[in-house]
């Protein structure tokens, strides 16, 4: 019956939409195979290659997402996405990750462009996942897009969550570390930029409050930081993985 499930031998065709930046992409390909190995385990399943879901990664240039949520006349990438996801859909993937957070701008959008597809929300799956943890405040670590739409503060909100926002020199550091850092190839001074932004957080709301890495470019320099050992990260791309696993084991009805 095609509404029911599909059974563990037979996962969904899922995909993944990405580029944004492209060492990002590849690294959520990474999460989103450890995230199926633990899905295997956990359902007493063998992990061995034919048990991993077929997933489509698409690695394409895509305008930068903040300048065009600041500028209207900056190059936008809405059509660019859309393109894509309609390649992804017309291989067969029945659930998408983008792996990017700004992008999530234009989820609805692309949502409604092809809805064929069941198009995963990162801020949505991350607050589902820290109300399981029972995680009650957390600190956001994003670009200037990110904060600049909300994406995950009215989504926190709505799942009884304090998110605490950097203020504006924290955030233009957080950026420099994002793009003279991750994207520039100087992992030692994203390391720097990131490192510091979180010790003033640590400082003014307590060494326990968790730090959101939801630009998925901090999670390629913040986490092998000396300075950072001990803290509470948290990772939305490592989240969205096991959600897309879950979506390939398990199945779904689509639209």
């Amino acid at each position: 019956m095609n509404d029911e499930p599909h059974s563990f031998g037979t996962p969904a065709k899922v995909g993944i939409l990405a580029g944004m930046g492209p060492a990002a992409g590849v690294d959520f390909a990474r999460l989103f195979l450890k995230a199926s190995e633990r899905w295997l385990q956990d359902h007493g399943l063998a992990v061995q290659d034919q048990a991993f879901p077929e997933h489509w990664m698409a690695q394409v240039p895509v305008a930068d997402r903040s300048r065009a949520l600041s500028d209207a006349n900056a190059p936008q990438p809405l059509d660019e996405m859309a393109r894509v996801l309609q390649q992804l859909s017309a291989v067969g993937a029945r659930a998408v990750a983008i792996s990017c957070n700004t992008a999530h701008a234009w989820h609805a959008a692309l949502q409604e462009r092809v809805p064929s597809v069941d198009l995963l929300h990162i801020a949505r799956e991350t607050a589902a996942e820290l109300q399981r943890r029972r995680i009650r405040q957390v600190a956001l670590l994003a670009t200037q897009g990110t904060y600049g739409m909300g994406l995950y503060d009215t989504v926190m909100a709505a799942h009884g969550i304090e998110c605490v926002i950097p203020d504006s020199s924290e955030r233009e550091e957080l950026m420099q570390g994002i793009y003279q850092g991750v994207k520039a190839g100087n992992l030692a001074l994203a390391q720097a930029c990131f490192t510091r932004v979180g010790r003033q957080l640590r400082g003014r709301h307590g060494d326990g409050i968790a730090l959101i890495m939801a630009c998925t470019e901090i999670p390629l320099a913040l986490p092998q930081a000396p300075q950072a050992q001990g803290w509470t990260l948290i990772d939305p791309s490592e989240i969205l993985a096991m959600a897309l696993a879950r979506k390939a084991y398990e199945g779904h009805a689509g639209h």
